[in-house]
């Protein structure tokens, strides 16, 4: 009855029932996700919900953030979601974020999936400015982005031209020199070259080792004032506090490590914060906005606490997965082991077939030259033949001739009786006969020893023919031998291998041993940072000359003072935090 007179009255949408779910859209730094949730869940659920879709243990370092009109804040795991203050239209937007900064990347991060995400989390900040990179370094990470993205370098499937599409450099260092697309991919494909024989993984931690040296590297910046009133900015980060200039976002005034802070309060407008020297007088700053002061709290707490836990034994669940992680890197390298073996094999084998191909060829032209040498000794052959038959017709004509002169000296000499003016003539015509008879016989012996040599040379020829035979009969009998080869069996017969070879034991806890792996990583550790450090001056060589100084930022002006005074962040940091606390207190008192 009730109902029916709600729906004649119009007021059916009294009668709804309140949504029991409400959709959520996560962003990651690699995708987005949406997710159906249950009105009664609190962030914590929510949050769990995507870190064991993302395969995520390492969920201390992350959250959940969502935007405001003028801020930013973090879901609250305790509280309900739509208790928040959270966008209301639906799908409700948040982002899945890196919340806090690791001190040591390599020696903290220990899931792949953690290492990625801080990786592309970072390389977003740097590509936007939100860190600032000197050049020289901004071709180098984007030398191990490349290597993340497109594995080992190939010259023959990279070639110029195939980063054209990539963002790979701050726009504020393609400005800042007079250089080209192609030069910039030049240098930067230079660097890529160098890092043959990494994983992606491998390329991705080097990234983060480079990149948590720089200035601005998990920092967090908000604007504050101290009691006399001066405008500076406080930035929160993995170490402690830091005091900055308005202006200058890269080197702290002083620094406040978490050890020497004993806690950290706020009300209202006003942040104290009590060292854990009790003579030290408490220093308070203020921050004008309520939003932000809680922020600076969480951010204060959690950074706090992760600094405090670095520095204690690992809990059961860290060190399993830091067993799983040695393992699993193990295993990952025995596994490259035999990958590579394989490719070293497989190249062994290709080229060998390469170098039967070409011996096969090589001895196909040497039978053709023997074919062709052949056929020119039998033409020649032919040839002499046809030179001793004429020489032998010749040499009978002459024979023939000298035959008949002999004749007619016979019938000179009997008729020489008629007179003797006759026999004059006839004696001189028999002179003359005699002489022609004498040349004749002398060309008729000529002729017959030049068809003697021709005969000879023609048998010399019959003999170098058969020689020829021979010889083809022999290469055409190894060219048969060479080209079975390679068909009976694509690799050669000592290339064979075994993977009983590749088995790897896990279960070795020689201390020993450990140790010296260890001395061996530092001392490779010390030659790689040397390397790299050597890396960055010849790049920074390079492209000095192409830079225009009028472009440059006022934290590239600030940088490069600092790198002229040999101050880096560490160095820096090191140097703030010997200073007593108590004089870091009236230092920033007198700013």
């Amino acid at each position: 009855m009730a109902s029916a007179l709600a729906a004649k009255l119009g007021f059916n949408s009294l009668l709804r029932k309140p949504p029991r779910s409400f959709h959520v859209r996560i962003c990651t730094a690699e995708s987005d996700m949406e997710f159906s949730c249950e009105v009664k869940w609190k962030g914590k659920d929510l949050f769990d919900l995507v870190c064991r879709t993302l395969g995520l243990r390492e969920t201390w370092f992350f959250g959940l953030r969502y935007d405001m009109k003028d801020a930013v804040a973090w879901l609250k795991m305790e509280k309900k979601v739509l208790d928040q203050e959270v966008p209301k239209e639906e799908p409700i937007t948040l982002h899945f974020l890196a919340k806090f900064y690791p001190e040591n990347a390599e020696e903290e991060l220990v899931q792949d999936i953690t290492k990625h995400l801080f990786f592309l989390q970072v390389k977003k900040k740097i590509l936007e400015e939100d860190i600032h990179c000197p050049p020289e370094a901004s071709v180098l990470l984007a030398s191990y982005a490349v290597h993340a993205k497109y594995a080992g370098y190939d010259p023959d499937v990279h070639k110029p031209g195939f980063l054209a599409e990539e963002e790979l450099l701050p726009k504020r260092v393609i400005n800042l020199y007079q250089m080209t697309a192609e030069m910039w991919e030049e240098r930067i494909t230079t660097c890529y070259a160098e890092h043959r024989g990494r994983t992606r993984d491998e390329a991705e931690m080097e990234y983060l080792k480079i990149a948590q040296d720089l200035d601005m590297y998990g920092v967090n910046y908000f604007s504050i004032r101290n009691q006399k009133g001066t405008d500076l900015l406080l930035g929160v980060d993995a170490l402690g506090l830091h005091i900055y200039e308005a202006g200058n976002r890269l080197t702290p005034k002083c620094s406040f490590p978490w050890n020497e802070i004993r806690n950290i309060s706020y009300s209202d407008k006003e942040f104290t914060i009590k060292p854990v020297d009790k003579k030290t007088n408490t220093f308070k700053f203020n921050s004008p906005r309520l939003r932000v002061n809680k922020l600076i709290l969480q951010l204060c707490m959690g950074n706090h606490d992760l600094f405090i836990r670095r520095r204690r034994v690992d809990s059961l669940e860290v060190q399993q997965m830091k067993s799983q992680a040695r393992e699993e890197r193990a295993r990952k390298q025995v596994e490259r082991r035999r990958l590579q073996r394989e490719k070293q094999l497989r190249e062994e084998a290709e080229r060998a077939r390469d170098e039967l191909k070409r011996r096969l060829i090589q001895l196909q032209d040497e039978a053709h030259m023997a074919n062709d040498a052949l056929a020119r000794s039998e033409q020649a052959a032919d040839l002499l033949a046809e030179k001793a038959q004429v020489a032998e017709e010749e040499a009978k004509l002459l024979a023939l001739k000298a035959a008949e002169a002999e004749a007619e000296t016979e019938r000179v000499k009997v008729t020489a009786i008629r007179g003797q003016e006759e026999r004059r003539l006839l004696e001189q015509k028999m002179l003359e006969a005699e002489m022609l008879a004498l040349k004749m016989a002398e060309e008729s012996e000529r002729r017959a020893l030049e068809a003697e040599q021709l005969k000879q040379d023609l048998q010399e020829a019959k003999e170098s023919e058969c020689r020829a035979k021979h010889k083809l009969l022999e290469i055409t009998s190894r060219t048969v031998s060479a080209a079975s080869g390679p068909q009976s069996d694509s690799m050669p017969p000592d290339l064979s291998f075994s993977r009983e070879n590749l088995s790897f034991d896990f279960k070795d806890t020689d201390m020993k041993r450990l140790s010296m792996e260890i001395e061996k990583e530092k001392v490779e550790y010390m030659e790689k940072s040397k390397h790299l450090q050597e890396q960055l001056n010849e790049l920074k060589t390079e492209i000095e000359s192409l830079k225009m100084k009028e472009r440059e930022t006022p934290l590239d002006v600030i940088h490069n003072q600092n790198s002229e005074q040999g101050t880096s962040r560490h160095s820096n940091f090191k140097k703030l935090t010997l200073q007593s606390t108590k004089s870091k207190v009236a230092f920033f008192e007198e700013l």
